[in-house]
């Protein structure tokens, strides 16, 4: 039998440039305000990355709540491979009387990464490229145990075409496991009758281990979590992260009580690779190929592509269009005063003049007759 030339020793060089290079992973929460996400990005990686709005006394910087887009960045080792993560801490919406456009930051700000990705790429000089294109977007739901509300529906749309979308119930611990799983249920109802896509991780067909895997994964979509840093003696020598109640303890890594050892094995351990594959191969080049293409084809198919590839063009087009509609009424309704009030006035003036034509003959009137009696004398 011939020796081998020596191609299949491809992968285990590979494996050391991948391993001598580490890999960038940036990772991003959205959802409404008061869900923990911040506290669920310190469990998911062991660590204050991000300070959460409650448990003031147990760090030193200043603990607000999330305003604006907050980027973390840190380095995590594991046997001699590094992850350079970047979390985004996104506003939380939804609690204002109008939510219209309260997401509208977290859209604007995935279009623009995919935009300033493809701007390096198009410089001469490409080896300094920052890239903070959304890896995975978390998106956490309210444990309501009814239904999305319609804001839900609609940012996970929008965000579904952007990122590969996650979807999490946040406070797992608030719903028996009962409500749990009809939640989910009802959840996952939603999501296909309203076509929102979301991330899936692939079927590995050659390795049924793998593919068991995958399939419990998207069996728990979407995922129950609880966030928490507290470390809790549950036996002499056992201590678990959880949440401490008069009833019990819950567990954080315990599957019986949610979800978080599957979410983190998705983000961290079988799935990684994939999610940043498939930003770059799915959400990327889909934005990359329009947008090069509307360039060559002129403004006409510019605007095309505001409609297709970055539908935020498309709401600011409406926007406009209510804007500039609402102004046209506002002119023909002032115009329509303004023709009531010439009315008016010209009324009042043919009355005025009426009172004077009237006043003109009672004087001819009066000097004729004074004329008359002068002419007896």
């Amino acid at each position: 039998m011939p020796e081998p030339i020596g191609i299949s020793n491809l992968p285990n060089q590979r494996y050391k440039i991948v391993s001598r290079e580490g890999a960038t992973f940036t990772l991003m929460v959205a959802g409404e305000s008061g869900l923990g996400k911040s506290t669920f990005i310190n469990t998911l990686f062991e660590s204050d990355l991000i300070y959460p709005e409650s448990n003031a006394t147990r760090h030193k910087a200043p603990l607000q709540k999330t305003v604006g887009i907050d980027i973390t960045r840190a380095e995590l080792r594991e046997k001699n491979f590094t992850i350079r993560l970047n979390v985004i801490d996104t506003p939380g919406f939804g609690d204002n009387v109008s939510n219209n456009n309260s997401w509208q930051p977290i859209i604007e700000f995935l279009d623009e990464q995919h935009n300033l990705y493809l701007r390096q790429e198009q410089q001469p000089t490409r080896a300094s490229k920052k890239d903070l294109r959304a890896h995975a977007c978390l998106y956490f739901i309210r444990p309501t145990g009814h239904t999305l509300k319609p804001l839900d529906v609609e940012v996970m749309k929008k965000l579904g075409t952007r990122v590969n979308l996650i979807p999490v119930i946040a406070k797992a611990d608030t719903l028996s496991p009962n409500e749990m799983l009809e939640f989910k249920s009802r959840i996952r109802s939603i999501i296909e009758a309203q076509d929102i896509r979301i991330y899936s991780p692939p079927l590995e067909l050659e390795d049924q281990a793998a593919a068991e895997h995958a399939k419990q994964l998207i069996e728990s979509m979407p995922f129950a979590v609880i966030g928490s840093e507290d470390s809790i003696e549950v036996s002499p020598g056992n201590i678990v992260r959880g949440r401490q109640y008069p009833w019990g303890i819950v567990e954080v890594e315990n599957d019986q009580h949610c979800d978080f050892r599957k979410l983190r094995s998705l983000l961290l351990r079988t799935n990684m690779l994939d999610l940043i594959l498939s930003t770059e191969e799915l959400h990327y080049e889909s934005y990359r190929a329009l947008k090069l293409q509307s360039d060559e084809n002129g403004k006409a198919e510019t605007s095309d592509l505001k409609r297709t590839a970055n539908p935020k063009f498309l709401e600011e087009e409406n926007a406009l269009k209510l804007y500039f509609t609402g102004q046209v009424k506002a002119e023909e309704q002032r115009f329509r005063q303004w023709e009531q009030n010439i009315v008016t006035e010209k009324n009042r003036l043919n009355h005025d003049l009426e009172g004077l034509q009237s006043e003109i003959r009672k004087l001819e009137e009066n000097i004729r007759v004074l004329s008359i009696k002068k002419g007896v004398k």
